[in-house]
């Protein structure tokens, strides 16, 4: 196929004395403008110099100087954040149909590249001034670079030549059978999920680990990063519980600058802000983590946030003292994402318990006025859409105020102080909101308004030096990210994140090439993440190819020396988002909700509350939530049984349990029966087995209480940290935060001096 249409060819202009080296695309119509021997690039058209293409003048005096020059709907433009881009030709079911000169990508027969613009996506650009877009599946590196020159063109050609900013959800995590070959490189570097970065307790680790990111997606042309998650996990069956840095926020805080500083920080630059700084948009203000029972607010049945604790301030730090306070030239984080969740009984000024970015109080008295936060809010995803079924995630998310009318909820949106609308392409959606605030306010002090966004979102476009140069290096992308050394950087963050937790015996490491027994894990079927139906299987989870390499894999466990039976963590759902709502109990003549597990055996909620410190929404006739007396079984109950009847099989031999666990879990079912545990958070199976056989040393320390049943669970208060009951093991151990265990015994080094509780 012969792609050349969709390249995108470059011409540059040097400047010396340190000046940027500006590039622009051929086909745009722009020219370079000379001045006192310096080049600027003439994006406004009129071969005049305007402050805005002036790069020797700061990102505030130039965002202010376009943001004069823009009319009213192209500053509504610059409020829209897309949807997710898919570029191999997927539909998106929130976009709806895409197109390629009218045809869908099927039609097109292999004549159009996965990486080429659609119709949709030309149209926002050019007629109406979407300049932020939220990019998902992507074929490779060159691909996302490739398409990503292509948009840049397209803006650049479009009035005023603003350039486009690409932004993603986090692309580092791993898949459980990845194999690791630190001489192939990979995709992308792999890396542990947040609370496994937690478990290093290193915050030099995880700026390292954003660094190395940031240059990878510069690299494919990404711009914006929509992390850190920096909420703090006070709340055991949190469904985002994975995403968080765990239970402390002291440890947040600093998790969280270290993170910020690695994704924004160029090096050498005086302000810190340069080519290679990637914006952080941390999340999800004030802190999404005390979520009653459990249940996520992507979920209209978890909407609710409480404070029984009246800790409401500790879930602050990680932002205020991490985030807002960073240890580079750019201060703070340049992004924050507000919560879906409504903090209930937290608004001091107005008493409304409405979703975080509808709350004036706590977006402009709590978070601008008196944090002094100044620079851009973007909205979560899709909190003016249509609302979705009860127990999915599907549907807007518009918490409190589902009476509003979609235009309604915008104008509410921007009352409270956001400045971006996340998931939102439809700019008569705004256009609508913009009026009714005209109506309000008057024509004068709702363009003034809107002005003040469109210069906090222009600001970091200049910050990052896109209008100097937004292309990149298709050609190079492919090189540049995932390089062996960024592979080897993250698979060793993963066996660092690795915690011990229990070695009778000293029954770890085994020897190499010991004859091990690994028993099948069944999973039964269920949905996945795309609403699909996955079948039902029973297999042992990890590739022979990669256990072979370690140890000597038998089928039976009278064959082996020793056995290794990996465990995942009990969940209500396959999808691991447990929505914590039944449909058949709703249908059955109960109010739908159901407690959420942590544990393998079926469990009775018998230590629920009687009444639901928070409840209510338009589609039901009550508001308390209670599910107390309700029984659940986890997904995962089968894991617990392979445990039990491969001990009862081994006998004296020793017995491994590696567990992948995104958070607290109960341990107690199965811990007696195991000689050794080791819990990993988000890491590839190969990492378990470089632990087993001693190849690494493990050095990982629990970022939260591990509790030592349900009902500790259920009694403990949302809001508040390290209120569990922990497990006490075989040994004697006591599984609390910073806890765990190297080859030596227990670990007492700087790190748990540092944070661990006093």
């Amino acid at each position: 196929m012969d792609d050349s249409r969709y390249q995108v060819k470059l011409t540059k202009k040097e400047n010396k004395n340190g000046g940027p080296t500006l590039v622009m695309s051929e086909s745009s119509g722009r020219k370079f403008i000379e001045q006192d021997g310096l080049f600027f690039k003439d994006l406004a058209g009129d071969g005049a110099l305007h402050p805005y293409e002036d790069w020797r003048l700061s990102p505030e005096e130039r965002a202010e100087d376009l943001a004069d020059r823009l009319s009213v709907d192209q500053m509504l433009g610059l409020m829209l954040h897309t949807p997710q881009q898919m570029l191999p030709g997927y539909s998106n079911p929130y976009l709806g149909l895409s197109t390629y000169d009218g045809k869908n990508y099927p039609e097109t027969d292999g004549s159009v590249p996965v990486y080429a613009m659609t119709d949709q996506q030309k149209e926002f650009v050019g007629r109406d001034f979407v300049r932020h877009y939220l990019l998902s599946i992507v074929p490779d590196a060159h691909g996302s670079a490739m398409w990503v020159n292509q948009m840049q063109a397209a803006a650049e050609a479009a009035p005023f030549g603003v350039p486009v900013s690409v932004s993603t959800d986090p692309r580092h995590g791993c898949t459980a059978t990845d194999e690791f070959n630190a001489g192939a490189g990979g995709a992308i570097s792999h890396w542990p999920e947040n609370i496994g970065m937690a478990a290093t307790f290193d915050p030099k680790l995880e700026r390292e680990y954003a660094r190395i990111a940031a240059k990878e997606y510069r690299a494919m042309g990404l711009t914006t990063a929509l992390s850190p998650q920096i909420d703090i996990g006070t709340e055991p069956r949190w469904g985002r519980y994975s995403g968080s840095y765990g239970e402390s926020s002291r440890l947040a805080a600093d998790m969280a600058r270290a993170y910020c500083d690695g994704m924004q920080t160029t090096e050498e630059s005086p302000d810190g802000w340069g080519a290679d700084s990637v914006i952080a948009m941390a999340k999800h203000w004030p802190g999404a983590g005390a979520v009653e029972a459990g249940r996520e607010a992507h979920f209209p049945c978890g909407k609710y946030a409480v404070y029984p604790g009246g800790n409401f301030e500790d879930h602050l730090i990680p932002f205020t003292e991490g985030a807002f306070d960073l240890s580079g030239g750019t201060g703070k984080t340049a992004a924050i994402m507000p919560s879906y969740i409504i903090a209930a009984g937290q608004d001091q000024e107005n008493g409304e318990d409405v979703g975080i970015a509808f709350n004036r109080y706590l977006m402009t008295t709590l978070l601008r006025e008196t944090y002094g936060y100044d620079e851009m809010v973007c909205t979560d995803w899709g909190l003016t859409d249509p609302l979705g079924p009860m127990n999915l995630m599907i549907g807007g998310k518009c918490w409190g105020v589902e009476a509003l009318n979609p235009a309604e909820r915008c104008l509410k949106i921007i009352e409270a102080g956001n400045d971006q609308f996340g998931g939102l392409s439809d700019i008569h959606r705004l256009k609508d909101a913009y009026a009714l605030g005209v109506k309000k306010y008057g024509q004068d002090a709702m363009e003034q308004r809107i002005r003040q966004s469109a210069v906090r979102i222009l600001r970091n476009l200049f910050r990052i030096g896109l209008f100097e140069n937004p292309y990149t290096e298709p050609e190079r992308a492919n090189e540049l990210v995932g390089t062996e050394e960024y592979c080897a950087r993250g698979f060793d963050a993963q066996l660092k994140s690795v915690v011990m937790l229990k070695n009778r015996r000293q029954a770890l490491p085994l020897a190499k090439k010991t004859k091990v027994y690994v028993p099948k894990q069944y999973s039964p079927a269920g949905r996945n993440w795309m609403m699909r139906m996955d079948p039902e299987i029973n297999e042992i989870p990890v590739p022979a190819e990669i256990l072979n390499k370690y140890f000597t894999l038998v089928d039976t466990p009278e064959e082996a020396d020793a056995a290794i039976v990996f465990m995942r963590m009990p969940k209500n759902e396959k999808t691991g988002m447990d929505s914590g709502y039944s449909l058949a109990d709703r249908e059955a003549g109960g109010n739908g909700y159901v407690p959420i597990t942590r544990q393998y055996r079926p469990y009775t909620a018998e230590y629920a509350r009687e009444e639901s410190l928070a409840g209510g929404d338009p589609r039901e006739d009550f508001v308390n939530r209670c599910y107390k007396g309700k029984t659940v079984t986890a997904y995962q109950a089968a894991d617990l049984d392979a445990l039990l009847e491969t001990r009862k099989a081994m006998g004296d031999k020793p017995v491994i349990a590696c567990v992948s666990s995104d958070g607290p879990m109960v341990v107690s079912e199965f811990e007696r029966e195991a000689d050794g545990m080791l819990m990993g958070f988000g890491v590839t199976y190969e990492v378990f087995l470089q632990l087993v056989c001693g190849d690494a040393e493990p050095c990982g320390l629990l970022p939260f209480q591990m509790p030592a049943n349900m009902k500790t669970i259920e009694q403990q208060q949302e809001d508040v940290p390290f209120d569990v009951e922990c497990h006490v093991d075989s040994e004697g151990h006591v599984y609390d935060f910073a806890f765990g265990m190297s080859w030596s015994g227990v670990i007492a080094d700087e790190r748990v001096a540092r944070y661990g509780r006093k």
